[in-house]
């Protein structure tokens, strides 16, 4: 497990303070305030990412309302002891089907669109591997919180079309893995996904 470490974490909980106060408080200058310390705990992430100010306001001070964790949703499709990734296009590493949860789907559906989207697959989950907390097992941290869930899926036919997010798609063996987007799956998380589709008794892996 990766710990956050303090600059982070003070930047983290600086958000979470001013997004709770701007979306609560109601005296216009105790929002005025909140406001100038949700700014500040940006400007403390472009400092520590070198990530663009935009990009920072996208993934960090775009929310409203009680800070809450994104929830990301990945789909498991094993056949033949491979597992099958998808290849991003615009970085050419490779991931499991999936994405950011829409908010009018259950993440069991959402995995079945990503999945569908991004392999061409019509998929149906058949097993919760796994729900981690990403800060805790991928890289870079980030400072938004998000809830990874992946899915077992069964495979029920489809085939792949590039698209505008995924230009490949094909199965691999986990002692031959290509290059992975360790922000959305190490190896050790699809190595979880290997496990729980050879134990017929999988208790899914939470913290």
């Amino acid at each position: 497990m990766k710990e956050v470490d303090q600059f982070t974490k003070w930047a983290t909980d600086l958000q979470s303070i001013a997004q709770a106060g701007l979306h609560y408080g109601k005296d216009v200058f105790d929002r005025e305030r909140y406001e100038q310390v949700r700014q500040i705990a940006g400007e403390m992430m472009v400092a520590k990412t070198g990530l663009p100010k935009e990009q920072i306001k996208t993934l960090f001070l775009g929310d409203e309302g009680y800070q809450t964790p994104k929830i990301d949703t990945r789909a498991a499709i094993i056949k033949d002891n491979k597992i099958m990734l998808v290849r991003e296009k615009k970085t050419q590493e490779w991931s499991l089907p999936g994405g950011w949860n829409d908010y009018d789907q259950t993440t069991a559906q959402n995995c079945v669109k990503e999945a569908r989207e991004e392999s061409g697959r019509i998929v149906k989950p058949i097993k919760l591997v796994a729900v981690l907390d990403r800060n805790h097992h991928n890289k870079p941290i980030l400072a938004t919180n998000i809830t990874k869930l992946f899915y077992l899926c069964e495979e029920q036919g489809g085939e792949f079309v590039a698209n505008d997010e995924t230009d490949a798609c094909d199965y691999f063996a986990l002692e031959n893995l290509p290059k992975l987007s360790l922000g959305r799956n190490t190896k050790e998380q699809i190595d979880l996904c290997f496990k729980a589709s050879k134990d017929p008794n999988w208790q899914t892996v939470f913290e």
